[in-house]
């Protein structure tokens, strides 16, 4: 799912304590539910129908510094360059070194087709998620606006979850905002609110407290994005393995990629990087 609604994006927003309350204590509300149902055949219908390539800016946050990347998304895949780390535009030489790695990919098939199989593995995962939502939690109108209604969230206590991912999904309570009209997802956000064990623990855990939060925009009539996402988890793998599930990326800049372009015009597009972007500001 090119929108990535939910693929492996997720963030740092706490929600309040009502939004918190236990899945026992709320009933579901059939008309909450029916918008929500609603808005998920609306995204997957849009989605369909996108066929669309965009160029943008990428400011990724990490534990480890902050990064921005310029991306040019081809219907032959992605490519982005590195251009700033930690405030600081990369000298000359790691300029070029980003340039040679992006070389490489365009001119290596295998890159091109482990990038392709990653990619749909990341839009199933993200279309099972999206299409679980009406279904794995209960949920009631919190506000009712004149262009958008907010609806929370909490764990259905009666989903039978039929994978790991869909557990961790289905662990989470929150609040996601649809769109009048359109009935598009505007914003989807959520906490877990118990530690996720699998095999008992042997295998892992997530730890309570998680969050995600993603927001997405409307570039063009009809093409909605993901323009910022955020993921906060925390837990162990396989025993002893530590997981630091820490990043916020926000995606600024879009522009159209031009019809048919390649990877090796896409590249040429990236050869101007930062020059470009220092010339927009």
């Amino acid at each position: 799912m090119r929108s990535g609604l939910l693929g492996c994006t997720i963030a740092v927003s706490l929600l309040s304590a009502g939004l918190l309350a236990s899945a026992q204590q709320t009933k579901q509300d059939p008309l909450a539910q029916a918008i929500v149902r609603n808005a998920v055949q609306t995204e997957l219908a849009a989605d369909r129908d996108d066929h669309s390539r965009w160029r943008y800016r990428s400011t990724v946050t990490k534990p480890e510094g902050t990064f921005v990347y310029a991306v040019v998304e081809t219907d032959h895949g992605s490519v982005k360059k590195k251009i700033q780390q930690d405030g600081r535009p990369l000298d000359s030489a790691r300029l070029n070194e980003e340039m040679q790695r992006i070389e490489s990919f365009v001119h290596d098939p295998s890159q091109q087709a482990r990038q392709r199989k990653d990619s749909q593995q990341d839009d199933k995962r993200a279309e099972n998620m999206l299409r679980l939502l009406p279904d794995a939690f209960l949920w009631t109108v919190k506000n009712d606006g004149a262009d958008g209604i907010a609806l929370a969230f909490t764990p259905d206590p009666n989903f039978d979850a039929p994978s790991m991912e869909a557990r961790v999904f289905a662990s989470m309570a929150g609040e996601i905002v649809v769109s009048k009209p359109g009935n598009r997802i505007l914003n989807i956000k959520g906490r877990l609110i118990r530690e996720v064990k699998f095999a008992y623990g042997l295998f892992g855990h997530l730890d309570e407290g998680g969050t995600f939060n993603v927001k997405r925009s409307q570039l063009a009539p009809g093409i909605w994005q993901i323009t910022e996402s955020h993921i906060h988890i925390t837990g162990r793998a396989l025993i002893f393995k530590s997981i630091g599930e820490q990043e916020d990326e926000v995606k600024t800049d879009f522009r159209p990629t031009p019809p048919a372009t390649t990877l090796e015009q896409a590249a040429n597009l990236l050869r101007g990087e930062p020059t470009a972007l220092a010339a927009q500001r």
